[in-house]
């Protein structure tokens, strides 16, 4: 009798949910997945593309409302979609990461319809494809606006632009993946970035973005990084920033004249229009924080004056260039990490002060031997793993994580014994670390950390220099976590815990933890389900850079995970 009355509850409390969202609305869209031949840098590629859009459409709901997705795979490849900073509150079916909450939806001709509510959260977020490196052209914006009731809590623009930045390849992104898994090493760079799908070029190039503006005029920029691989700087010449939020988390007004953005990570930032009547370039460059990287692009956009007339020695002139930091200028992008701070709000949630688990993962770039399929790879110096407190995680290939743990049915497809420490201490930003071969050399795994519902969690993220010291960016599908510190070196509780902000410390679901550094976050696992942790530079995902939390079910049937949607993909 015990399940029928779950299901009894269960509607209850959906029933009365639905009465306080009675204003709430249901976005409905259909995604058609499919092939779609573009032409980018005078040659025609085919690339994997939603509704034969590059980016894909943009999906606009309200705080409240139920976004409703089919997904219709016409494509060659295997493919799902995360729906990248949504919560997901007790619709963990719908995140998206493969085999970790769904099989793949199959190609030719594979249905999926993702459902998930939209509730407390207001600001820029996005979708992508969550298989292979196909999220280098399956991607689009999703916007969460205030309730009809609600305002934001910063001026009104007059207009608002979102801009998404990406890279392109003259190849196909599978082949890409592909070749670096056989090889065992980085995949091929990018030729160039984009902006909203466009590489940029001359004035009045097809390829370039244009962006019309009213001098006088405040407007919301959107600012989304859908690179695969690559952090970048952001800047407009002759205008500065106030960036009002992050990862849909709103922040104290900061203000700038130049943003770094990592993977997955978005920025909301109000620019005023008070240069000069003109044209000025937006610009996009890659950051590197490698200290041998030597790879840098830049790609541009227009941002032009109305009312600029033709003949005027404005508009004849050249568009103004900004002036972008060094390639690798990590201490103005740590800076800027680093100095955000989030807005406090009434009845808005603060950082919980008690924790129940605290977890020091170190994680970064190890080797471990070629393995057969590796046909490539050499075989002396074995291939570039990467692991979080040394495992190295592997993808399940007959369940997804969230189905064996709905079923209790575990065994084979994972374990429970993720560590909440490395096996082995060691200067973790030193050179030691290349010369010890129990850190340098990964072990594999499919290895989870189950959390008690409502249990909170302290994670001191500690970055390695086994293979160099490099930013990652670091996503936790499922939650959005505080950013309490960063710094570099290794983390040292003694002196760094009191350097803590428990105050107003910023939101976001994706933190960029400083190359040869640390950062800790805290969260509360309010959210039953299981959900995935991952570096957000693709190339590193497929070599294991991950981990999963399992939280377990609450005491109440509102705080308890729902069975399947009926068309949920199996593997």
């Amino acid at each position: 009798m015990a399940r029928p009355l779950f299901h009894l509850a269960f509607a209850f409390c959906l029933l009365i949910r639905r009465h306080l969202l009675a204003d709430a609305a249901v976005v409905e869209h259909t995604f058609h997945v499919r092939n779609l031949t573009v032409e980018r840098l005078g040659k025609t590629q085919v690339i994997t593309a939603v509704n034969g859009q590059f980016p894909g459409p943009k999906i606009e709901a309200r705080d409240g409302d139920t976004v409703v997705v089919h997904v219709v795979n016409h494509s060659p490849y295997n493919i799902t979609i995360h729906w990248h900073g949504i919560l997901q509150r007790l619709s963990s079916w719908a995140d998206g990461p493969n085999m970790v909450s769904q099989c793949p939806i199959s190609p030719a001709g594979g249905i999926y319809t993702y459902r998930f509510n939209v509730t407390g959260q207001e600001g820029t977020l996005w979708w992508h494809a969550h298989v292979s490196f196909l999220r280098a052209t399956v991607y689009g914006a999703l916007l969460v606006r205030p309730a009809p009731a609600a305002s934001y809590p910063f001026p009104m623009p007059h207009r608002e632009a979102t801009l998404l930045l990406g890279e392109w390849w003259n190849a196909s992104v599978v082949d890409v993946e592909r070749q670096a898994l056989l090889a065992g090493g980085a995949p091929n760079n990018s030729i160039a970035l984009t902006i909203n799908g466009l590489v940029g070029g001359d004035l009045d190039d097809d390829n370039v973005y244009q962006l019309t503006v009213e001098r006088g005029k405040t407007y919301l920029l959107r600012i989304i990084n859908a690179a695969l691989n690559y952090q970048l700087f952001f800047k407009i010449a002759a205008h500065s920033f106030t960036v009002v939020a992050v990862d849909a988390c709103y922040t104290d007004p900061y203000h700038t004249d130049v943003i770094a953005i990592a993977p997955g990570q978005t920025v909301d930032a109000l620019m005023r229009a008070d240069a000069g009547p003109g044209r000025y370039y937006m610009a996009a460059q890659v950051y590197q924080s490698l200290a041998n990287a030597s790879y840098s692009a830049t790609t541009r956009a227009v941002v032009t004056y109305d009312g600029l007339h033709n003949d005027s020695p404005a508009a004849a002139a050249a568009p103004a260039m900004p002036r972008m930091p060094a390639f690798n200028d990590s201490a103005t992008a740590e800076s800027f990490y680093a100095s955000l701070t989030g807005l406090l709000q009434d009845g808005k949630p603060t950082v919980p002060l008690h924790v129940d688990t605290r977890m020091l993962v170190a994680f970064g770039l190890g080797v471990t031997p070629c393995s057969p399929a590796q046909t490539l790879c050499n075989r002396t110096r074995g291939s570039v793993a990467a692991s979080m407190n040394n495992v190295s995680f592997q993808f399940p290939t007959t369940m997804s994580l969230l189905e064996a743990h709905m079923r209790g049915a575990a065994d084979g497809v994972y374990t429970r014994d993720f560590p909440d420490r490395p096996p082995v201490m060691f200067d973790f930003t030193g050179n030691a670390a290349t010369t010890n071969r129990a850190v340098m050399f990964t072990s594999k795994g499919t290895k989870v950390k189950t959390l008690r519902y409502k249990e909170t969690v302290e994670v001191v993220l500690q970055n390695t220099a086994i293979l160099g010291a490099e930013n990652h960016p670091l996503h936790l599908h499922g939650f959005n976590f505080y950013v309490l510190a960063q710094g570099t070196g290794n983390f040292n509780a003694h002196r760094h815990v009191r350097a803590y902000n428990l105050v107003n410390p910023q939101q976001r679901n994706t933190v960029a933890v400083p190359g040869g550094g640390w950062a800790v976050i805290r969260f509360t696992a309010d959210n039953p389900g299981v959900w995935i942790m991952h570096c957000h530079l693709d190339a590193h995902l497929p070599f294991g850079l991950a981990m999963a939390f399992e939280v377990q079910d609450g005491p109440t049937p509102d705080a308890v995970l729902p069975p399947p949607p009926p068309d949920y993909p199996r593997c």
